[in-house]
């Protein structure tokens, strides 16, 4: 039976290539090829540590292809909901926590407490296997001195309302943190850290990736609190006076903590990106990728796609149709009101359908690739050509679903979301432009 998508059923085709961005991003397929060897018999132990939505299923990868003689320990901290079944059910060598995203709790704390206190008695002989991925900035949250839990929530909170970028937000993340922004690194000291990322920001800098917890952070407690300023944050009195002071400092490259570590990316979102692209190409579909690093407001970034799509639907510039049309990145919303339902995604995606106009013959899927569109249930949802006719049929108003942020919602009641469920990694947003 050929199950190859085709341009006969687009939500079919888009979820496919969706699928297959995921799947290029899955620990399972991805950790072999980068795991270092164990230390020698007898000369020192193999610890492995680290956080992020990834994070379950980078330690079942672990685990599996870990010699089973060579010994093998450690604590890992994942988001609710998000390890792996096989591995839930059946737990190996590495133990699995989960705490909460994108708001950090207490069973996160404790979490990165239990981490900074495993890292104590390491020896030069010793190897600190780190698993990082997206989220970790979150869920590995051990407040600096003098802050409390409460504090680094209501920061939290804040930057995420704020429609800061992502680097933006883990500038100020790191520098309120004892554990991130390379102190990490510094608390594994002397053993040797290998350090395997799967990144989900823009640029693929391991030093924004879950706020950087294992390596040299280049950013400066003045940059945290100019961030701050700019977007209207207000920080508690503690966090402002380790901020002004410089005791909030973290690692600069160059530091003697770092020597000798080294780091692998070993999942990106051009990678996905690409399988996505091969897929509809094997469709005899031209594809098409803009970027891989595409930021800004979720329902601006959503009305240039939309552009592009009528360009390509009505004139065949600048890509010929039938093509699909590939970005990923990690977008923002800045919540202008309470109680609205949505996501990156789903907000990119109503953006979208206001500024398609119904354009026929234009499909769109945007997923988040963890399987979770901000702290919804979906991954994302899909825009057909009569997305606004069956909207007015049903007597809804797109933009004043996107007024009040509420983008889920709209796309739920058409019956247009698309859920999955956990995926166990994390590349960040997919957005996939079909032009028939």
């Amino acid at each position: 039976m050929d199950t190859t998508p085709s341009l006969a059923d687009p939500r079919a085709l888009l979820r496919a290539l969706y699928d297959a961005a995921v799947r290029r991003a899955h620990p399972a397929h991805v950790t072999g090829e980068f795991l270092p060897t164990p230390p020698a018999a007898g000369r020192g132990r193999t610890l492995v540590l680290g956080a992020g939505k990834a994070g379950g299923a980078m330690a079942a990868a672990v685990d599996a292809l870990w010699p089973a003689d060579a010994p093998l320990s450690g604590l890992v901290v994942t988001r609710y909901g998000h390890v792996p079944p096989a591995y839930a059910a059946q737990p190996g060598r590495i133990e699995v926590v989960e705490a909460a995203h994108p708001v950090p709790d207490a069973a996160g704390r404790a979490a990165a407490q239990r981490i900074v206190d495993l890292t104590r008695g390491l020896t030069p002989d010793d190897l600190v296997l780190c698993l990082i991925s997206g989220g970790g900035s979150a869920l590995l949250s051990l407040p600096a001195p003098g802050l409390t839990l409460e504090d680094k929530q209501a920061v939290n909170q804040a930057l995420l309302r704020s429609g800061a970028a992502i680097d933006e937000m883990n500038t100020v993340r790191k520098h309120l943190s004892a554990i991130k922004g390379g102190r990490l690194a510094a608390l594994c000291a002397p053993a040797r850290v290998v350090t395997l990322l799967i990144s989900d920001v823009p640029g693929d800098a391991p030093e924004v990736i879950a706020s950087g917890p294992t390596v040299a952070d280049s950013t400066t407690c003045a940059d945290a609190l100019a961030i701050c300023r700019r977007y209207g944050i207000e920080l508690p009195a503690a966090a402002r006076a380790g901020l002004e002071s410089g005791a909030f400092e973290t690692p600069k490259p160059g530091d003697a903590c770092f020597a000798g570590h080294a780091v692998h990316l070993i999942a990106t979102p051009q990678q996905s990106l690409e399988a996505a692209a091969a897929l509809a190409r094997a469709a005899g579909i031209e594809a098409q990728i803009l970027s891989d690093e595409l930021e800004g407001e979720s329902r601006e970034v959503g009305k240039v796609h939309a552009a592009l799509a009528r360009a390509v639907a009505r004139r065949g510039q600048p890509f010929q149709r039938p093509c699909v049309i590939l970005s990923g990145g990690e977008t923002t919303v800045t919540v202008r009101a309470r109680g609205g339902r949505g996501g990156r995604a789903t907000e990119f995606l109503l953006g979208c359908a206001i500024a398609l106009q119904g354009q026929p013959g234009v499909h769109v899927l945007a997923a988040d690739t963890d399987g979770i569109d901000g702290v919804e249930d979906n991954a994302g949802a899909l825009v057909t050509p009569d997305t606004l006719a069956r909207a007015a049929a049903a007597g809804m108003k797109p933009a004043e679903f996107l007024d009040r942020n509420d983008a889920t919602a709209f796309f739920e009641r058409l019956g247009d979301l698309v859920t999955t469920g956990p995926t166990f990694t994390n590349v960040n947003d997919f957005r996939a432009l079909l032009v028939t």
